[in-house]
């Protein structure tokens, strides 16, 4: 009988230990990496990403260093139409607050070379006025009123630049010179192309699909 008491007593320390051995695993549970559940566990380096099951995260981008203008563009075809060689590198790399000093002569006399009868354009900007404010590259939005590259208080999507930038230089204070008078050349009050044969979209990113 003591036998069998020490038998079961035996039995029953070992069937304990088993036991507490599982609670132990229980507890040491292991983080596994599952590369898609947007927390970074496992040895994942980053969330979802390096370590060794998942893909290697991404580099991050270095922004150390200096950094200069290299291109602008306010206005589309300004630089081309009034820049000259040597100029137009000089131009795209001068930031705004300097070039209207820096340019707006060279302007003013390719212009009037361009132009030798401009009096005012459209929107009565004498020659001097009107090399200033294109000089100065950039896109002014107004205030109040609305915005129209005409009036050069901004530009939206369907404004043809091009046309109305002809019209400023070349068809003089009504905006109608150089258009329908045979002796008016070059007639450069259109460059003849189209508007956009699609509607643009009202949301975001406004431009219509391209199918």
């Amino acid at each position: 009988m003591k036998t069998y008491k020490y038998i079961t007593i035996l039995l029953a320390i070992c069937t304990s230990m088993v036991f507490v051995q599982c609670s132990d695993d229980d507890d040491n549970v292991i983080d596994v990496a599952t590369c898609n559940d947007e927390i970074k566990n496992g040895d994942e380096e980053g969330v979802d990403c390096g370590g060794s099951a998942c893909e290697p995260c991404a580099e991050a981008l270095d922004f150390s260093g200096t950094y200069s203008q290299e291109d602008q563009m306010g206005r589309p075809g300004i630089n081309t139409v009034f820049g000259t060689d040597g100029m137009k590198n000089a131009f795209n790399t001068t930031i705004p607050s300097e070039m209207g000093a820096q340019f707006q002569a060279d302007f003013e006399a390719k212009l009037l070379a361009l132009n030798p009868n401009y009096t005012t354009n459209a929107l009565g900007l004498d020659a001097t006025t009107f090399t200033t404010v294109l000089a100065n590259d950039v896109l002014w939005v107004a205030q109040t009123g609305p915005t129209v590259y005409g009036s050069l208080t901004g530009r939206t999507l369907s404004d043809d630049v091009i046309d109305t930038s002809l019209t400023l230089i070349f068809g003089g204070p009504d905006g109608t010179d150089n258009n329908n008078d045979p002796e008016d050349e070059p007639f450069l009050t259109s460059d003849g192309v189209p508007a956009n044969d699609a509607n643009f979209s009202n949301s975001f990113p406004y431009v219509t699909s391209p199918f």
